[in-house]
């Protein structure tokens, strides 16, 4: 995983909880701690740093990285304001695998990113199936849920199908108001 995903973390966590609680959660975890935007590192780094920050708060590890996306979301915005151009959520959604994921690429070389098809079952939904090797579709959602808080539109995000429940497909949904 891209140490850009790294510094996210680290953002959230040190901006709710302060300096030494990262170090704590960075010691008990294990893991070095230290990451660099262009660096990649071990994917389980991830897990093992949300499910130490899940214990403290009792939360479930998929949650803290979807908490971290949607939070983080606004931290990405600053440093990649070139993607927020659209305006609205809906193309901002839309342009993930032509605009977005290209140019994250180019950015972050070696990035493995998801893949997303789409479907609009009624005119106020999009839904977005969520592939990738990576298995983060806790991580995508909340980075939905940013996106919306970020460009200021209200929109009702929910994961309705996710592989780890055993569905066939990771399906995130966003009904638009």
């Amino acid at each position: 995983m891209k140490g850009v995903i790294f510094n996210l973390v680290e953002d959230v966590v040190r901006g709710e909880h302060g300096d030494d609680y990262w170090d704590e959660v960075v010691d008990t975890s294990g893991v070095a701690g230290a990451y660099t935007s262009l660096g990649t590192y071990p994917d389980v780094e991830m897990d093992l740093l949300a499910t130490t920050v899940g214990r403290r708060e009792g939360l479930a590890t998929d949650a803290v990285v979807r908490h971290v996306g949607q939070v983080g979301m606004a931290s990405l915005a600053r440093r990649h304001p070139e993607f927020f151009v659209h305006g609205d959520l809906r193309s901002f959604l839309l342009s993930l695998n032509t605009v977005v994921h290209p140019e994250v690429r180019r950015l972050y070389p070696g990035s493995m990113i998801p893949d997303f098809d789409y479907r609009s079952p009624r005119a106020d939904v999009l839904e977005l199936v969520y592939a990738s090797e990576r298995g983060r579709c806790d991580l995508a959602e909340g980075l939905v849920v940013g996106a919306a808080a970020h460009l200021g539109v209200p929109a009702a995000v929910r994961q309705r199908e996710c592989t780890r429940r055993g569905d066939p497909l990771c399906v995130i949904e966003v009904t638009f108001a």
